[in-house]
């Protein structure tokens, strides 16, 4: 990665290093002037007090080059105020999962000197918490992380925002959707799946009115030739009960939000939207493999209000670059099965741009916008 700096672990590892070092050639360095000096008490405690004075000033100056927490430059007069964390949708989904991932490797590497409150703000597709965000203009205090509705409510609800409107920071990852049914569902196969959505329209669940989650159901109704009813849902817990308690015939959903009950087998799988099949989830298919065409994927990223200070910008890129190297967020990707995809600043604006129009053409061929 062409910013990023060295891991927080390492550089901790290397400044016990130093300091080890710096000891032990004052313990060598002491003993060679005591021996040297053994008739001279005054001499030799001066050669003591001058070499302690050193290692002393080797010390203040390798503090000096840490300089802040977790080794990101801190803006000047940043930081002594709370940082408010919207998480536009309810707790238990992708998004709230995500975000408090984030803050957690944030405090444990102290890559923010402040304290930290992450708010669920949800409703809308997104519109409530971002609609949010975007009022705290100019705050550099407020911040977000994004999924496929950041894209996509804008292009059915007059939310007076569009993703570009706000200060990108960057791009942590993407993710792919897998179709769900009930364990108790007599469907065990995509292919059942479709000769009986063909013969009665099936319920098919997900996170949002116009969202990613309807585009992959869209997509395979369209080239399965069969005809459904989407279900909205604002918050992850909400849609799985609904599933499991047979309310719906199947769901869209992250895989990692849900392998505990895949593996369970409380839930079957039936076929993955990512271009290579998901060691986790044994058997199932991708859409791909069956001649399907969904390629569609969340984007997971991060973002600040409408006219931060580019400083303020600047400072968080940083942050999430060193977020970005650490073990636990690697350890987070593979453990909810998100393919790791960094871009940063206008990279990250770029990519909004293009998925976003993605997302848009599809939308329009499926009749869900005009």
């Amino acid at each position: 990665m062409s910013n990023a700096r060295s891991h927080p672990a390492v550089r901790a590892k290397e400044r016990r290093m130093k300091t080890k070092l710096r000891w032990f050639g004052l313990v060598f360095c002491l003993t060679l002037v005591t021996a040297a000096c053994a008739g001279d008490d005054q001499d030799g405690a001066a050669g003591g007090a001058e070499t302690e004075e050193a290692g002393t000033e080797d010390a203040t100056e390798e503090e000096a080059a840490d300089g802040e927490p977790g080794g990101v430059a801190l803006p000047e007069g940043y930081g002594e105020e709370t940082l408010d964390w919207t998480i536009a949708f309810g707790p238990g989904g992708g998004n709230d999962i995500m975000s408090r991932e984030l803050i957690e490797i944030i405090q444990q590497y102290e890559l923010y000197p402040g304290n930290i409150t992450a708010e669920n703000r949800e409703g809308g597709s997104g519109a409530t918490g971002w609609g949010y965000l975007l009022n705290q203009a100019g705050n550099p205090y407020a911040i977000s992380s994004t999924s496929g509705s950041f894209l996509t409510t804008p292009l059915q609800a007059d939310t007076g925002w569009v993703a570009t409107d706000f200060t990108p920071v960057g791009l942590m990852a993407t993710d792919e959707l897998v179709l769900l049914v009930n364990d108790s569902s007599p469907i065990t196969t995509l292919e059942e799946f479709v000769e009986a959505a063909q013969a009665d329209p099936p319920s098919i669940g997900g996170i949002g009115i116009v969202n990613v989650d309807f585009i992959v159901p869209s997509l395979f109704a369209t080239q399965a030739d069969f005809e459904f009813e989407y279900v909205s849902f604002n918050a992850a817990g909400e849609l799985n009960t609904a599933l499991l308690s047979e309310s719906l015939d199947a769901i869209v959903s992250n895989p990692g939000e849900l392998l505990g009950q895949i593996q369970s087998g409380d839930l079957r799988a039936l076929a993955f939207t990512g271009a290579e099949r998901l060691e986790e989830l044994g058997d199932t298919p991708t859409f791909a493999e069956l001649d399907y065409e969904i390629g569609v994927s969340l984007p997971r990223g991060i973002v600040l209000p409408p006219d931060v200070d580019p400083e303020i910008q600047e400072y968080w890129i940083s942050v999430m670059q060193e977020v970005a190297e650490t073990p636990e967020w690697q350890e987070y990707i593979e453990d909810n099965l998100l393919s790791e995809n960094l871009a940063w600043d206008e990279d990250f604006t770029a990519f909004l741009e293009d998925t976003g129009g993605t997302f848009e053409t599809i939308l329009r061929e499926q009749g869900a916008i005009e």
